[in-house]
Order: C-alpha cells, then structure tokens, then sequence
C-alpha cells in the first residue's frame, strides 16, 4: 500500500493533540483514560520506553523487512488495530474506517462485540480477514449465534476477552455520563455544539451504538432498560468450561486476549488456546496491577515456544512496537494510537497512522542493523537485577 503521512502530524503525539481540539471532551475522556487514578495507563507506556535496545553497526545485514506470519498468515507489518468499544463516538463510522485501512495495508483489525459496526459489514470490508474480539454472554444461546455470524463471515481468528470480570471505576465516564443508559447534560450539549464537523457527521452517520448486537435487543427499549439488558446479557467473567465449550464449537484459531500471568498462561495452553495476547486492557481495569510490557517479559521467558504470544496496552508509536517484539512479543496491537489518527484526521486517519507507525519501526530497525522482526530479541539490553 502506498504510504500516506500528512506532514502535519508526524507522530502519534501530534494526532493526540488535534483529536482532543476535534471531538467532544466526553468522547475523548472515554478514548484516553484509564481507571480510578490512572496509575496503570501511565506505567504501561512509561515502562516501555524503559526498554533499551542494541544496535550491531559493524553487521552484515540485509534490506528490512517487517513482513510476520501469524497463524500461518502473512502480514505486511508486525502490528494490528486493537478492539476498541463505541469507536464511532469518537468518529463517525470509525470502525469501518479502520477496518478499511487494514485492509488495504494487511493487517489485522479487531471487531469488538461491543463495536459500532456489524460482523457482516466488517467481514465484507476486510474479505473475511479481521478477527473478533468475544465479551462472554451470560446465555449459551446468544455465545453460539454469534460463533455462527463470525464463522459465516469468515473471520479466521476469535478472541475471547478474559480481563473484565467487571467492569473497572472510570470516574471521568461516571462524570460525563457515559455509563450505560448515558446521560444528557448542558456541558456535554456545550461540547457537542462547539466541535460542528463531529456533530455533523454524527448526524449524518447516525447515533452510535451496538450494532452487532442489534438482533439481540428488543425493539423500542428505553435507554434505561437497554443499559439492564446489557448487564444482564455479558458474564465477563471466564472459567475452565466457558472457554472449553467455546473452543470445542470454534474451529478457527482462538486468542486469549487480557492475560497478565504466569498461572494463565499455563491454563491457557491446557485448555488448547492457539495464542494470547498479554493485555491489561489500556489501563482500563485495574489501576494496581504491572504493566503490561513487565507481564509480557515474564510470560515470553518461559512460554515463547509453547504458544503464540502477543501484547497490546501502552504502545503507542513505532520505537514502542520494536521495544515490546525486542520483549519478547510475536505480534502487537494499538487501539488508541489508531483512534487519535481517525478523530484528528477523519477518513485518512487510519492510513496515516499506519503509515507513520511503520515508517518509524523501519528506522529503528535500520538504526539497530537488524533485518528481521523475529531477531528484534537479540537486541535487547537486559537490565541487571
């Protein structure tokens, strides 16, 4: 794919700025904050950027390539769009947007249960490339109809979420209203009125909301019972039988997506998972546990030829892929990185953002002398205890 960089906005920091200046201040609360004082969103991208690499100057090497198989997939890059909830209240139609930026850069994008497109209208963007990311009914019913849709789409990969056995204390959503039923206040009409481009094309696009889940939720429910009917409906919380019944029905490859542990990573393997993604969920649950790049460290020296391992939280630009596969992680994800790009940028948004994500994980590939993203790890600086 043609590489696409509006100058502007040269790095993800930029993007950052013009979509808080672009979309509604309840909108970009949900999309960049954490849970109660935010401690964990902070720690994930500060340890990070802890990481130190090494570069081999003096190497025989060859041209770069930021080519990975995955689950015997080839990808273009070593990196994918993360599942993000209501996407389009920070964009109108950013999940499509998105999807459509995959797509044409192949990559993988990740469709929320909890998204604001369908299955079918994802799987018809991508060609039946992008994975699904599974919050876990409470009945067994809807689990296996939306196994049905995802198969029928042809999505390869399903991701059952395992890091949301409740949902984490988000004060600036609790201030904003944006529990669910969401609540309407002067300040959030103020934020509204003053960002008319959003406004717009929210107008035009339509009101965000469940689309996948749509078949589901009855007609005509109030706000009020339709926030009851959703708690009702997802049990986040997993065990040894939910995920046995989920694997003995999918086929596909199946992902662990929100594993911290050791202890996790072992049952994940037991239970016959294909891979998992070493996740803290952005900082969005739990405000005390270690950041996700710290897990990940754990987790790759003892289980990397066991299962395939992958990380999102806290990756934020293309130095931050190459330090987290350098630790030991085979492929990355980014949600709000790509986020920023679509609310600052609109449509372009997705392109730019993969565009400068790469540009910058070739440089520091190149600077390091390393011509293979699976070699990252040999220039790794381990620090001394």
């Amino acid at each position: 794919m043609e590489e696409y960089i509006n100058p502007k906005y040269p790095d993800v920091s930029y993007l950052r700025k013009k979509a808080k200046k672009r979309i509604p201040g309840f909108a970009f609360d949900y999309l960049d904050g954490g849970c109660n004082a935010e401690i964990n969103l902070k720690r994930n991208t500060t340890e990070i950027r802890q990481v130190q690499l090494k570069p081999f100057y003096l190497n025989d090497r060859g041209a770069v390539s930021l080519k990975t198989t995955l689950f015997g997939k080839e990808y273009d890059l070593p990196f994918g769009i993360a599942p993000i909830g209501l996407q389009d209240l920070m964009w109108p139609r950013a999940a499509e947007i998105l999807a459509k930026a995959a797509f044409d850069y192949n990559i993988p994008y990740i469709l929320s249960t909890v998204g604001t497109s369908t299955i079918e209208r994802i799987g018809e963007i991508t060609e039946g490339n992008a994975w699904f990311q599974l919050y876990h009914p409470a009945k067994d019913d809807l689990r296996d109809d939306l196994i049905r849709r995802i198969d029928e789409a042809g999505y390869p990969v399903l991701v059952i979420l395992a890091d949301v056995p409740s949902f984490g204390y988000r004060s600036k959503e609790i201030k904003n209203g944006l529990a669910i039923p969401p609540r309407i206040t002067m300040r959030n009409l103020l934020q509204i009125t003053s960002c008319p481009n959003w406004a717009l094309g929210t107008l035009v696009a339509g009101q965000p909301d469940f689309k996948t889940l749509k078949p589901y939720i009855p007609k005509g429910m109030s706000l009020r019972h339709l926030g009851l009917f959703m708690n009702k409906t997802f049990s986040g919380r997993l065990n040894e039988d939910r995920v046995k019944a989920i694997r003995d029905q999918w086929k596909g490859k199946l992902v662990l997506k929100g594993v911290s542990t050791e202890e996790d990573t072992a049952k994940a393997i037991k239970m016959g998972i294909d891979g998992i993604i070493v996740s803290n969920h952005g900082g969005r649950q739990l405000d005390n546990g270690q950041s996700a790049i710290t897990s990940l460290q754990t987790i790759s020296a003892r289980y990397k030829d066991k299962i395939t391992i992958m990380m999102d939280s806290g990756i934020r630009t293309g130095p931050d892929i190459a330090c987290t596969l350098a630790s030991g992680a085979e492929f990355t994800f980014l949600g709000r990185s790509f986020m920023y790009g679509v609310a600052a940028l609109g449509k372009k948004g997705g392109n730019h953002t993969i565009s400068i994500l790469r540009k910058q994980l070739q440089q520091v590939m190149e600077q390091v002398c390393c011509d293979k993203v699976y070699d990252l790890p040999n220039h790794l600086i381990t620090q001394s205890a």
